[in-house]
Parts: C-alpha cells; sequence; structure tokens
C-alpha cells in the first residue's frame, strides 16, 4: 500500500512540475510573439510628403531637417564655395557624373527647371563628381550644352556620402532658405515636372 501511496506522490509532483512549467511557458510566449509580430515603425515625414508623386514618387521628405553639410566645392574658376554662400534662397543641389547615364539624361529637365525659375529666389546647383583633369574638361563641354546651368565641381568625389543618399547616382537635394535639407532623391527624375514645380513653390513660400 506504501509503495502504491509513493508511486502516486511521484505522479502528482510530475504533474505540478509540468504545470508550473507549462505555466511559466504561457507566460513567456506572449513576449516572443510581441518580439516576432513587432516591425520597424516607418520614420516621421514632412508634410513635404505630399509631393512623393509622379516622377517624384520616391522623394525622401523625413521630418529631421538637418543643415547642408559644411563642405567645400569648387566654382567653375576653381574657387572655394559652400552651401552657405546660397542662404536666402531654395537650392535643387543635383550630384552628377559623365559616368552616370541617368545623371546625363535627367541634365535637359533641370536645365528647364532653371530657366522656369531664373527671376525666383532659387539656385539650381549642379554639382559634378568626376576626377581628373579630362573628365572634368568633358562634364564643362556637357554643361555648356545644358544652358543656363553653371558648373560647380567636387573632384574628391566626397558630397554624394555626406548627403542622404550616401554615394547614390544621380543624387538631388533640396535645400529651403536656410540652408537645410528638405527633400533628397537618389535616381532619375523629371525636374521640370508639375511636381517638381509644387515642391519647390512650397518651400518658396516657406519664411525666409
Amino acid at each position: 500500500m506504501s509503495g502504491s501511496k509513493t508511486a502516486i506522490g511521484v505522479i502528482v509532483g510530475v504533474v505540478l512540475i509540468a504545470a508550473i512549467g507549462g505555466g511559466a511557458f504561457l507566460y513567456a510566449k506572449p513576449d516572443v510573439v510581441a518580439k516576432v509580430s513587432t516591425t520597424p515603425q516607418p520614420a516621421p515625414k514632412s508634410d513635404l510628403a505630399r509631393f512623393a508623386t509622379g516622377s517624384l514618387a520616391r522623394l525622401e521628405t523625413p521630418a529631421a531637417i538637418p543643415a547642408a553639410p559644411a563642405y567645400v566645392f569648387k566654382t567653375r574658376d576653381g574657387a572655394d564655395t559652400t552651401f552657405a554662400d546660397f542662404r536666402g534662397k531654395v537650392v535643387l543641389v543635383n550630384l552628377w557624373a559623365m559616368w552616370c547615364a541617368p545623371c546625363r539624361t535627367e541634365m535637359p529637365t533641370i536645365a528647364a527647371l532653371a530657366t522656369t525659375y531664373a527671376d525666383r529666389p532659387v539656385v539650381v546647383l549642379p554639382i559634378n563628381v568626376d576626377t581628373g583633369a579630362d573628365k572634368i574638361a568633358d562634364a564643362t563641354s556637357f554643361i555648356d550644352v545644358h544652358e543656363p546651368l553653371p558648373l560647380y565641381s567636387d573632384p574628391k568625389f566626397q558630397l554624394p556620402f555626406e548627403f542622404p543618399g550616401k554615394g547614390k547616382m544621380p543624387q538631388t537635394i533640396l535645400l529651403d532658405r536656410q540652408g537645410r535639407i528638405r527633400a533628397s532623391f537618389a535616381g532619375e527624375a523629371d525636374w521640370n515636372s508639375p511636381e517638381a514645380h509644387a515642391l519647390i513653390d512650397a518651400l518658396l513660400a516657406e519664411p525666409a
């Protein structure tokens, strides 16, 4: 009889342990499920996101608006300049190179944009990132065909990595009149499109 009691006691103990263990598992399970089902939340965007349509559908408009990098690049005659020199105007920065086919394809639309806003406080700033005297000479000949665009250059090929695109080409960045990065786009786009005009007009409407 005592043997039967002992067996029953063992069985009860096992059942209790299993129940406790199962309870612990049930309490842990929701945490595990929560971790598995949690997905990264998209980064907040600014109100300029409404212009991410048409050829600008991939426009990035983060809520954070850092200042443009204090990076020195070159004018056509070799003088140093920075983005701070263009404060007070809306600036469209276009980073391009001769080896980048989409850069060359979209350049006529950038030239047309410059013509459209010629009498407004807007600067269209194409910055070539080719390296070497011969390649920069080719870039100069190319940009001269696309009046009224000026030539600026970054012969160190560093600027594409200073902006949100992190080296992507072509890369276009919109700076507001306070010199802050408000929107960026990696890839080819129509910069003389209605959506591009609407984006620039919105930045022009903001206080300087």
